[in-house]
C-alpha cells in the first residue's frame, strides 16, 4: 500500500492491488477513506467531526495531485 503523502500527523495511502479502493488517511487509531473524484467520505473510524472536516479539506486541497498519482499507478 503505497504512501502518497505525509501531511502533519496524517499518512495518505491507497491499496495498489485494489483499483476500487480510494485513498485512505490515517492518524494513530483513526482512519478515513475518501473518494477523490469527486471528494466524498466513504467511511470514518474514530476521527471526531471537527478533525474529519479538516481532513476532508486537506483531501480537497490535494485531490488533483493525488488523482494524478492514482492514475499513474493504475494507468488510467
Amino acid at each position: 500500500m503505497p504512501t502518497i503523502a505525509r501531511i502533519g500527523p496524517y499518512r495518505v495511502y491507497f491499496y495498489s492491488h485494489d483499483r476500487g479502493e480510494p485513498p485512505h488517511v490515517d492518524r494513530d487509531e483513526c482512519t478515513a477513506k475518501f473518494w477523490i473524484d469527486p471528494v466524498a467520505l466513504a467511511y470514518n473510524i474514530n476521527f471526531r467531526a471537527k478533525e474529519l472536516r479538516d481532513v476532508q479539506r486537506m483531501v480537497t486541497e490535494y485531490a488533483v495531485e493525488w488523482l494524478e498519482i492514482w492514475n499513474e499507478n493504475f494507468g488510467a
